[in-house]
């Protein structure tokens, strides 16, 4: 029975949802036991309170100092990278007294990392809790950023060529790089056709469907984009999801079908997957999980008001390989949307983009590379033991 660790920290959906999938694949494999867990959740309460604090109050209400000190810490120096976030771990590694205890009680075979805070207190756990198993990195954005470096890593999974090319250039040995993509859900794999999905979720067949996921936005600028949809001068059906923002339910409550628009408005949903495969068009954040879930079946995407740092650095790359466009003023996205569903030819080039960027098999890839990293780690060992 082979043991995997997976450690993430609760910071945003995202990192939860890779670690998520990462379980759901190692579980395809025989005689694998997965354990799965948060690494806040081992954390003293001060800490964690005051990291998912700061981490949310400086993304959303001082976007342009958060956007500095996320490109400040970009080092392009391997050495000042390795030692900048030993540094950092040092500093917290008082507040993880628990996540210790947690490797010495459930002793893994092999530790996968899906968020920085867990890769980085690894390297200074005391000798008594230090395990010597193999640990890999399983990079969440589209660009990767010098926080995720850390010393005895044994691989990291990276999403893109051009994250490998860039940890290359700043001396990574190339033998620890795996492009395989961001981990989503396996359900990605599955065939599903436009029709039937919308035929399944009563969706109408014969105009356009335009999904807005909202989830992550400002209720009353996403309110000003659904009116102006609403305008648009062709049939066409808006589905808007709200996910856990109660407060843009509220917002929509009194906007409703025009002439020509369709509105269907949605809050939490456990069918991302089929309606991202029954739509045209889909307007998002740049979150790194939800644009790959997005760019995995291959549907062009409008994306808006991205977080400074790795969501803006996100959409550069899903826009750079003409996969989606990126806006910057809300006003523009009706006209956009109204451009692009026009232009079918337009919207198959951005789908076959898409498909080429996209990985759906990602969370199976790292996952078997891992199991057989692991088996060839324990053939070695016994061969020097005999």
């Amino acid at each position: 029975m082979t043991r995997i660790l997976i450690l993430y920290a609760s910071l945003g959906s995202g990192h939860i949802s890779a670690a998520n999938a990462l379980s759901e694949a190692f579980s395809h494999y025989p005689n694998v036991e997965i354990l799965c867990e948060d690494a806040l959740a081992h954390a003293s309460g001060i800490y964690r309170n005051a990291v998912i604090q700061a981490y949310k109050e400086s993304s959303e209400k001082f976007p342009l100092f958060y956007k500095a000190i996320y490109e400040g810490s970009d080092v392009d120096d391997l050495e000042k990278s390795f030692d900048s976030n030993l540094a950092w771990a040092r500093l917290e590694l008082p507040f993880f007294r628990r996540l210790g205890k947690l490797l010495k009680t459930t002793d893994p075979d092999v530790i996968v990392c899906v968020q920085q805070i867990p890769t980085r207190l690894l390297q200074l756990l005391s000798p008594e809790y230090k395990t010597t198993k193999p640990q890999y990195v399983v990079v969440t954005d589209l660009v990767v950023h010098s926080t995720w470096l850390n010393y005895g890593i044994d691989g990291y999974f990276l999403p893109t060529d051009l994250s490998a090319n860039m940890l290359k250039s700043r001396g990574v040995d190339g033998k620890l790089l795996h492009v395989t993509g961001i981990p989503i859900k396996l359900e990605a794999m599955q065939q599903k056709s436009t029709q039937e999905m919308r035929s399944h979720h009563d969706l109408p067949t014969d105009i356009p469907v335009l999904t807005l996921f909202g989830g992550g936005l400002n209720s009353r600028r996403v309110r000003a984009v659904v009116s102006s949809l609403l305008e648009t001068p062709m049939p066409l059906m808006v589905v808007v999801v709200s996910g856990r923002n109660e407060e843009l339910l509220e917002a929509l409550e009194d906007l409703t079908d025009s002439n020509q628009v369709k509105l269907r408005k949605l809050g939490t949903i456990d069918y991302v997957d089929d309606l991202i495969v029954a739509s045209d068009l889909i307007i998002t954040k740049a979150g790194g999980l939800i644009t790959s879930e997005i760019l995995a079946r291959g549907t062009p995407m409008i994306i808006v008001e991205p977080i400074p740092g790795q969501e803006e650095q996100n959409a550069d790359a899903i826009a750079a390989a003409g996969a989606g466009v990126q806006l910057r003023l809300l006003e523009m996205v009706a006209p956009a949307a109204q451009y692009l569903l026009k232009r079918p030819e337009r919207l198959q080039q951005m789908r076959q983009a898409a498909l080429e960027l996209g990985k759906p098999r990602a969370a199976l890839n790292i996952a078997e590379f891992i199991l057989k990293d692991w088996q060839s780690h324990v053939r070695s060992s016994e061969e020097v033991r005999e």
